[in-house]
């Protein structure tokens, strides 16, 4: 059974606490993002096979946020437009701060669970689905 989440982030939320916050107050042993939509004043990201963290402050369009969400971790990735229309992505970090709005909408999956396993060949704990 699917369970949907909807939820509408007001200024200056963190994107990612607010996650964070939702998986724990609903529950949440497996679950994914279905949509995101709005903007972001901050935006803090770990870029590809990168050890540090970007932080850009400046208006920002949220083009898409997506993940997988897990009682101890939620595996996140964001993408975001400047007023160019210009998009940066990467690893959602704390410090994403909704700006006006966000729109959420997540799914809570009631018939598994999903956790996160040490993978020898990746390096990274990975996915595993029950």
């Amino acid at each position: 059974m699917i369970t949907p989440i909807a939820v509408r982030l007001i200024r200056g939320q963190d994107l990612k606490l607010e996650l964070q916050r939702l998986v724990t107050d609903n529950q949440i042993k497996a679950g994914s993002i279905a949509s995101c939509v709005g903007c972001v004043s901050q935006l803090n990201i770990r870029l590809a096979n990168a050890e540090f963290t970007k932080t850009l402050t400046a208006p920002f369009e949220i083009v898409s946020v997506m993940g997988t969400l897990t009682e101890s971790h939620q595996h996140i990735h964001i993408s975001a437009a400047d007023e160019n229309g210009n998009v940066i992505g990467g690893h959602l970090l704390e410090g994403t701060i909704v700006s006006h709005t966000a729109e959420l909408i997540i799914h809570r999956y009631d018939n598994m669970t999903f956790s996160r396993e040490p993978d020898s060949s990746t390096g990274y704990t990975e996915l595993v689905i029950t």
